[in-house]
């Protein structure tokens, strides 16, 4: 166990680690990696895999050694402290990607495509002919391009999704519920199903992005609409699928025993950034499906 024992220090010192620069490296290389590809050079695949290798190596190893040092007692009221502002930061963090996100489709849907609407008629009256003469402020919008496409429909696999992480949120409280009163099976169960219904929410994702290329023509390639759409769409189910990573090991260390209704904050943690993703997801239906 890397520890530093001083009877003295009121909280737990790990001993330096070699772990930080480590994921700096791969953060890097997978960094390298993606801007290698969008230049269509062959070598950002070496890169990203090496990364993504890395990156992995790292969580499993450093999160080994954090619940190790967790069933060993060495944590306390401080390190408690610690690793919940530690997550209300983080969580902050994702509140703030988001909302440069949204403020991204306000700016594209209320400003910029009505100012570039105002322009091409402007210009129509001394121009033989208008820069973009289909032009028109509409969302969703294409931009000037006019690339043809259709809106998914958002009471089908949208409205679908948004009952199914619902549910998961309405699961994983249950589960608490049940750790806090001694429950286990409670815990397990509420767990398990979590996790089902992330994962459910995922497949039903993939085959709408898939729906949306093939009979849409609704892409990355659709104008600003499309862009914004799989961005937003896209980085939430990247959060998505993180955060059913977090539930399965929350799972899998249930299952072995860890846990007690008075310490059990890694399951608290990861429930809250479970919450965090479904508040997330109703914005996203409300605006990007729905209006």
């Amino acid at each position: 166990m890397n520890a530093v024992t001083e009877p003295h220090h009121p909280y737990y010192i790990p001993r330096p680690s070699p772990y930080p620069i480590v994921l700096s490296a791969a953060l890097f290389l997978l960094g390298l990696g993606a801007a290698l590809r969008v230049n269509a050079l062959a070598a950002g695949w070496w890169a990203l895999g090496l990364g993504a290798l890395l990156f992995a190596y790292v969580l499993f190893r450093w999160f080994g050694e954090v619940i190790g040092e967790s069933r060993a007692g060495l944590y306390r009221a401080q390190e408690d402290r610690a690793f919940r502002w530690g997550m209300l930061w983080f969580i902050t963090s994702e509140v703030v990607f988001f909302a440069s996100l949204f403020g991204v489709l306000f700016y594209e849907r209320n400003i910029a495509v009505p100012w570039l609407a105002s322009f091409n008629a402007a210009h129509t009256s001394w121009a033989p002919f208008s820069p973009w003469p289909h032009f028109t402020a509409h969302w969703p919008n294409s931009g000037p391009a006019g690339t043809p496409f259709e809106v998914v429909n958002p009471w089908g696999i949208p409205a679908l999704n948004t009952l199914l992480l619902l549910s998961s949120g309405v699961t994983v409280t249950w589960a608490h519920a049940g750790l806090r009163a001694g429950r286990r099976l409670q815990l397990k169960a509420g767990l398990l199903l979590t996790v089902a219904l992330g994962l459910t929410f995922l497949g039903f994702q993939a085959h709408e992005f898939a729906e949306a290329y093939r009979d849409l023509g609704l892409t990355l390639h659709s104008g600003v609409y499309g862009a914004t759409f799989f961005i937003l769409t896209g980085f939430h189910g990247l959060h998505v699928t993180v955060g059913a990573i977090m539930l399965s090991a929350i799972l899998v260390r249930a299952w072995k025993g860890d846990f007690t209704p008075e310490h059990h904050f890694a399951f608290e943690a990861a429930s809250w950034y479970w919450h965090f993703v479904d508040v997330v997801w109703l914005l996203l239906f409300v605006f990007v499906y729905w209006l």
